[in-house]
């Protein structure tokens, strides 16, 4: 459960040790500001994948499902700076399929955690292959990292890819099918 006393506390201490002044009329309620804006942005401690993937309808056929283009957010755990992008979500059903805003909203339930991308990938195609007993999963995540972008290294616009397979998308056609059905 996320402790908004503690977020308090903890910007009050970020903002003294920058040397900002917390009594400034600007940064009064910072602290309060940030600490209602970690709740949100951090809900996915709060959330389980499978509660999102539990209703599901049957199908007799096993097409690939692709949903492509789902925006999301997220923070770098190693630098606590957001990286942003495109998940695309790929899965061959095994009689069942989700309604399409649910692979949406598994993204947003580990986005909204302190992350690495390469885990993200790796948690949205266990949870979908897992809770939808799928025949197969693919997901591909691209996202701009803030942390190279304005710090550090300091080049933005550049993005990291990554990709997570399982099942039926260990096989090259099916990987392929994929990228084709990208580009459509």
């Amino acid at each position: 459960m996320i402790d908004q006393e503690k977020i308090k506390e903890g910007v009050k201490l970020l903002l003294e040790g920058i040397g900002e002044d917390i009594n400034r009329e600007g940064l009064i309620d910072t602290p309060d500001r940030i600490a209602r804006m970690y709740t949100e942005i951090y809900a996915g401690y709060e959330e389980s994948a499978a509660n999102h993937l539990s209703k599901r309808f049957h199908v007799d056929n096993d097409d690939i499902v692709l949903e492509k283009d789902i925006v999301f957010y997220s923070t770098c755990e190693h630098h606590l700076m957001p990286f942003y992008g495109k998940a695309h979500i790929a899965y061959i059903p095994n009689g069942e399929v989700v309604g399409i805003s649910k692979l949406a909203r598994t993204v947003e339930v580990y986005a909204k955690r302190l992350q690495i991308q390469e885990q993200l990938t790796s948690q949205v195609a266990d949870s979908i292959m897992e809770e939808l007993n799928a025949k197969g999963v693919m997901v591909l995540l691209e996202a701009e990292h803030m942390c190279m972008s304005m710090r550090g290294i300091k080049k933005p616009g550049s993005k990291t890819v990554t990709i997570a397979t399982r099942g039926e998308f260990d096989k090259e056609e099916m990987k392929n099918r994929f990228f084709q059905m990208l580009n459509l």
